[in-house]
C-alpha cells in the first residue's frame, strides 16, 4: 500500500495520479500528489513505476498501511529501486519496444489488486458496523 510521497523530490508532473487504476492521489494545491483514498490503494506500485523523481515509496503490505518513516524508507534505499530493477528508468535500446510494450501483461495483476481493494473496503466497512 502507498506509505510515502516525498514532496520534496515530487516534480508535479502529475505522472502518477494518472497512473493510479484506483484514483488513489489527488493533485495538491502545490501540485504535489496527495493520498486522498487511501483505502482503494490495491498496491499496483504504478504510481511509484511512472514517478521518474523517485518520490513515492509504495510499501509490499496489502493490507493496511505499513508504518514506516521517511529516514527510514530513505536508508532502506528501496526508493526507486523498482523503476530501477524493472528497467523504467532508461531510456530502451534501439530496436527494443521498451517496458511499456509489456504493460498489458499487468491487466491480471491490476484486476487482482482491484479485488484486494474491494475485499479490504468491506472488511473495514463490516467492523465499522460492527
Amino acid at each position: 500500500m502507498i506509505a510515502h510521497i516525498f514532496e520534496d523530490r515530487c516534480t508535479a508532473c502529475q505522472a502518477c495520479v494518472s497512473a493510479c487504476p484506483t484514483h488513489v492521489l489527488d493533485a495538491g494545491p502545490d501540485g504535489a500528489p496527495r493520498i486522498a483514498r487511501l483505502d482503494q490503494c490495491q498496491t499496483c506500485f504504478l504510481c511509484e513505476l511512472h514517478c521518474e523523481a523517485d518520490a513515492i515509496y509504495v510499501g509490499p503490505d496489502q493490507r493496511q498501511p505499513e508504518a514506516i518513516s521517511p529516514e527510514a524508507i530513505l536508508a532502506s534505499g528501496h526508493l526507486g529501486r523498482l523503476r530501477h530493477d524493472h528497467g523504467w528508468d532508461r531510456e530502451p535500446e534501439p530496436g527494443s519496444t521498451g517496458h511499456l510494450h509489456d504493460f498489458w501483461q499487468l491487466g491480471p495483476l491490476l484486476r487482482e489488486g482491484a479485488e484486494i481493494a474491494a475485499r479490504r473496503y468491506s472488511e473495514r466497512q463490516a467492523s465499522d458496523r460492527a
